[in-house]
């Protein structure tokens, strides 16, 4: 025989359950597995053929990663100036250079995002869209300061070759 309490308590459990499961949020939306992984090898072997060294990281619209491919040779800061650029365009839903140029203007905007550890606003973030919906974004890290030219200028080449090269399949 269940006892009264036994049986009120499992009845609470699944209570409970059913309406957190009710409460869940859509599922991220994020370019397919095959066109992330297409985007950032574009991007690194656009900067490789330019000498450079870098990762690519691509999230989705909540900010997970999906896909992280670094060079042979990237440096593990690479790995993680390439994730939080990918985040930061995704999360603030533009190119990370637009970003870094507004902040030029407004020191507001400026200490908020400087004080965000996840955030990196330098050029190489773009986000990944489908319309006017961001479903993602795209960052690359790594490229060396060359010539007069920084390195953020090289990442942002290379992370627009790899949004390029898929984003008429997007979905």
């Amino acid at each position: 025989m269940i006892r009264p309490s036994v049986l009120l308590s499992a009845l609470s459990l699944a209570a409970v359950a059913s309406v957190a499961s009710a409460q869940q949020a859509a599922p991220a939306r994020g370019p397919q597995m095959a066109l992330a992984l297409e985007a950032a090898q574009t991007a690194i072997s656009t900067c490789t053929a330019n000498g450079a060294k870098v990762s690519a990281a691509i999230v989705d619209s909540a900010g997970v990663l999906r896909v992280l491919l670094s060079a042979d040779g990237a440096s593990k800061q690479s790995v993680d100036t390439s994730t939080k650029k990918a985040f930061t365009a995704n999360a603030l839903k533009a190119a990370t250079y637009d970003i870094a140029e507004k902040m030029k203007t407004d020191q507001a905007l400026a200490a908020k995002l400087n004080a965000d550890s996840n955030l990196r606003v330098r050029p190489g973030g773009l986000p990944l869209m489908v319309g006017a919906e961001v479903i993602g974004a795209i960052g690359v890290g790594g490229t060396p300061t060359r010539n007069g030219i920084a390195g953020g200028e090289g990442d942002a080449v290379c992370a627009k070759a790899g949004l390029d090269k898929i984003k008429d399949q997007l979905k």
